[in-house]
């Protein structure tokens, strides 16, 4: 590591605004990088572990915990954190420098490439899928950033031969002046608006994925999805799209082609035409790696669905189960539901999250193989509105809770499916999205 920059870009003190699982993971960096004069601010109250006594640390909590940035010079914000507030340019405005992990990551590291991957939907499944196929094709690589670990911990193993996965969110994204040797951008449709002022603001911070990029850089986008194609737009780099037709990887309902060669979803051992969307970026990214695109979708064969990402939990007494329970929006449950082959109940609502329902009621009452929907959470009311406006006609009712929605669900008999794809977050009824998703696997295993 460059010694140098590392004191240059962290002079001390070094706060760190935002003390959750990332923040935690900057304390770690500092200190094995020698920071021995540190700030911690967060709402919430700091526990600190065990530190090297040369290690000083000042802790600022309560709903006054940015006047800590008054201690500090450097200041790391954790992701979470928005960046636009009044006390941070005030702290800009006086010569003081916030940097974040992902920006020490991209100036510190030492892999052999550094990819990253935004968008709306499918961040997590497309890292994975990368990682699966340079897995195939022997080349060592990690994943980090908003899935896997943080991303300041991948530099504790960096080499020159691994490879480095980043999955950015806009709140990763948004003050980032710099960009990695591939970018993916997804489809990306609006999210986060509780916590971006605007939709221009969230797709603004997202084009900072390829925004920075050089001539000798990649990125890779979706161009059947407008504001991708708009955010690609911003790159100076070379340009490898996926699409329906005309690009450098192809995908129709059930398969897709890149250089030749062909993948059929049927071959596959996850579910849903969206997944092709998916392959063709991940394929696409270890094409522009220069790994073997042969080898790497021969690979993705054998690739499985995360957990509760439109997970095939098997069939019983002749019904398929699928866990969709990451379906925390609409959009991700519009994406599922065009993916369902037989006759299907499906379960819907959680928290609410003020998002419209009108476009996936529209769609729902457009597929022929829907036959029932089970409403759960504080959204089932709002969304029963939604659904009689756009003239769902299937039979379609509230239950008090997961348990009985999945009795209902059942009820199709033998040669249908039950889908969990709840397209609102979990809170409430359940902790996070995770302990819904158990629950439903717990019901189908009773069934």
């Amino acid at each position: 590591m460059d010694e140098h920059r590392m004191k240059q870009n962290l002079a001390s003190p070094v706060g760190i605004l935002g003390f959750g699982v990332e923040g935690k993971s900057t304390l770690n960096y500092l200190v094995r990088n020698g920071i021995k004069d540190i700030v911690i601010m967060d709402k919430n109250p700091v526990e600190l572990p065990e530190l090297p006594a040369e290690v000083k640390v000042k802790t600022f909590n309560g709903e006054k915990y940015m006047e800590g940035l008054k201690d500090c010079i450097t200041v790391v914000r954790s992701a979470g954190v928005y960046p636009m507030q009044q006390e941070l340019f005030h702290f800009q405005m006086n010569g003081g420098v916030i940097t974040s992990q992902i920006e020490i990551f991209l100036s510190e590291n030492h892999s052999k490439s550094v990819v990253g991957v935004t968008g709306t939907l499918g961040k997590g499944s497309t890292v994975s899928m990368i990682r699966h196929a340079l897995n195939a094709c022997k080349i060592p690589c990690a994943i980090g950033g908003n899935f896997g670990v943080p991303a300041l911990d991948l530099l504790k193993e960096d080499s020159p031969d691994r490879v480095s996965i980043l999955e950015l969110s806009s709140f990763q994204l948004m003050t980032l002046p710099m960009s990695p040797h591939v970018g993916v951008v997804l489809r990306v449709s609006t999210e986060h608006l509780d916590w971006h002022k605007s939709v221009e603001e969230y797709r603004d911070a997202k084009a900072n994925l390829v925004r920075w990029q050089r001539r000798s850089d990649y990125c890779v986008y979706i161009q059947d999805a407008a504001p991708s194609a708009a955010i690609a737009r911003e790159s100076g780099a070379q340009k490898l799209s996926y699409g329906s037709q005309n690009a450098d990887a192809i995908y129709t309902a059930d398969s897709l082609s890149i250089d030749g060669y062909t993948l059929k979803l049927s071959d596959c051992k996850i579910r849903g035409a969206y997944q092709l969307e998916n392959m063709a970026a991940a394929l696409l990214a270890v094409k522009a790696l220069g790994a073997d695109v042969a080898t790497a979708l021969q690979s993705l064969k054998s690739y499985e669905a995360l957990q509760f990402r439109m997970e095939f939990k098997g069939e019983k007494h002749g019904i398929e189960f699928y866990n969709d329970s990451y379906a925390t929006r609409p959009d991700a449950t519009i994406a599922a539901v065009k993916s369902m082959k037989r006759p299907f109940a499906l379960i819907l609502g959680g928290s609410e999250k003020n998002a419209d329902f009108t476009e996936l009621s529209t769609l729902l009452a457009t597929l022929p193989n829907l036959k029932k929907i089970s409403l759960i959470g504080a959204t089932a009311e709002r969304m029963l509105e939604s659904l009689k406006l756009a003239g769902v006609s299937v039979p379609k009712q509230i239950f008090p809770g997961l348990d009985e929605a999945f009795a209902d669900a059942c009820s199709l008999g033998e040669g249908s499916a039950v889908l969990l794809s709840p397209a609102c977050a979990s809170f409430g009824l359940f902790k996070n999205y995770k302990v819904r998703g158990q629950c439903f696997d717990a019901l189908v295993e009773k069934f």
